[in-house]
């Protein structure tokens, strides 16, 4: 019988008090009764208007079906066919602007929990599942994929389902990319991006982590001396953005993209650290902008004992980050000094931060992006004291790749050029993910792998 509720069923989660003192999962996903219920609101409607916004084209009523009947691995298996990350999508997916945002329910009340019904069901898969899916025939073709972030992982897990011998180089030490370095384990555990990466590591996926395609080897290398018939880059964006003030060079100033990575991916706020990072407890850190990473670094810092100030130029209703996110950062304790921009950063004799000046501002005329442009009131300067700023304005693509590889077109922006396909200017060589579009989501990356896996087995099977 449908659930004609307006309301989705609460996500399960830690107290804000406590949760603001650990780094566990904030989340603590649906029981199996609240998914039933969740389940229950979908009206399996004819035209599927969710599918079209969901970039993987996760087939979502069928899989929602599966949970009513309590074929929780059947419902597996559906989200499987096209998302090879369930478990991922289900925590860090940005729903409620793709999937959700078609839900006829939305209309009237509340869309249908999407993206927690997938995490009920990756999660049940996880913990009882016991086999581990076969690994298919090969046939004979090798191909490399550069990154092994969300669009890597998806390029390399649908051409190993065809057969294809695929090799991952990463650079760092650990397989996950954006999503072990740059989200925090209170968002996503790093035992769940690691089961993803078994799996795939099940089906003949090999990966090479210590590999700086572009320094310890090139892509022309991979092609003609390696015998690669064809690559794929999803090397990401790794490369942060500053404001260029004056005292961005003082002691205590991090670009977020440093920050997150020393805390997620090194824990460098343990005194055993190999590479440690200044204490924050008792502190007072100020996190310049208004995305999804912008909480991450504040939440961070919250939770390593500071207070947490988060500076950006706009208002509450122009914040980027994802609605869920901004309001378990406010209930987190974190404060938003929003309308204001920096303009200084202040040292003091050491060289350390010790303030930073912000000036005021007002919202003006819609700017190209569509929003109002944020304006300085003059004489409005004001003078917040801190110990610590991260930058987090945004990142670019790695240049490396770009440098070291011979006829592949760049934008102005530094991202790699391909057309509908997902090609290079090169033949064989594909590229997908932030590496092409700058920074954006974990789904638009799978999606970008996706049709890159698509384009390369036609390729493929042709010559």
């Amino acid at each position: 019988m449908a659930n004609m509720s307006l309301k989705k069923n609460e996500m399960p989660s830690q107290d804000p008090n406590v949760r603001n003192k650990n780094f566990l999962e904030v989340a603590l996903g649906y029981t199996e009764e609240q998914a039933l219920d969740e389940a229950a609101r979908c009206l399996n409607c004819k035209n599927h208007p969710c599918v079209g916004g969901c970039p993987v084209q996760v087939q979502i009523p069928e899989f929602i079906k599966k949970i009513t009947e309590k074929d929780y691995e059947g419902a597996f298996q559906v989200i499987h066919q096209t998302s090879s990350l369930p478990a991922v999508c289900g925590r860090v997916c940005p729903q409620e602007s793709q999937c959700e945002k078609y839900c006829i329910r939305g209309v009237k009340g509340e869309s249908v929990g999407i993206g927690r019904l997938e995490r009920f069901v990756a999660d049940w898969h996880n913990a009882h599942a016991t086999e581990a899916a076969a690994k298919p025939a090969s046939n004979g073709h090798k191909v490399a994929v550069i990154g092994s972030g969300p669009s890597g992982l998806t390029c390399a897990g649908d051409l190993a389902k065809k057969g294809y011998e695929v090799t991952v180089f990463e650079a760092l030490h650990l397989a996950g990319g954006v999503l072990v370095y740059g989200i925090p384990e209170f968002r996503l555990p790093k035992a769940i991006v690691q089961k993803e990466v078994d799996g795939l590591k099940a089906l003949g996926v090999k990966v090479e982590t210590n590999m700086v395609i572009g320094r310890v080897c090139s892509i022309d290398e991979l092609m003609d001396e390696y015998h690669f018939e064809a690559v794929f880059v999803g090397s990401g964006a790794g490369l942060p953005m500053f404001m260029h003030i004056p005292g961005e060079n003082l002691k205590g100033v991090y670009s977020a993209n440093e920050f997150l990575t020393r805390i997620n991916l090194m824990k460098a706020y343990k005194e055993d650290s190999d590479t440690p990072i200044m204490s924050l407890k008792g502190k007072k850190v100020a996190v310049v902008g208004g995305g999804n990473v912008a909480m991450d670094a504040a939440r961070c810092s919250k939770r390593l004992g500071a207070d947490v100030y988060v500076v950006y130029r706009r208002g509450m209703e122009e914040l980027p980050a994802r609605h869920e996110e901004v309001e378990h950062a406010v209930e987190e304790g974190i404060i938003f000094k929003t309308m204001n921009n920096p303009v200084k950063i202040n040292g003091d004799e050491g060289g350390n931060v010790a303030s930073m000046t912000c000036i005021a501002m007002e919202l003006g005329e819609p700017d190209a992006s569509g929003r109002r442009r944020p304006i300085e009131k003059a004489g409005s300067e004001f003078d917040l004291p801190v110990d610590a700023v991260i930058m987090s304005l945004g990142t670019s693509p790695n240049p490396l790749i770009k440098n070291t590889t011979k006829g592949l077109e760049i934008n102005k922006k530094g991202g790699i050029i391909v057309n509908e396909e997902g090609l290079t200017s090169r033949e064989g060589v594909y590229a997908g993910g932030d590496a092409v579009t700058g920074a954006a989501t974990v789904i638009l990356a799978m999606g970008a792998g996706k049709l890159a896996a698509k384009s390369i087995d036609e390729y493929l099977t042709e010559k």
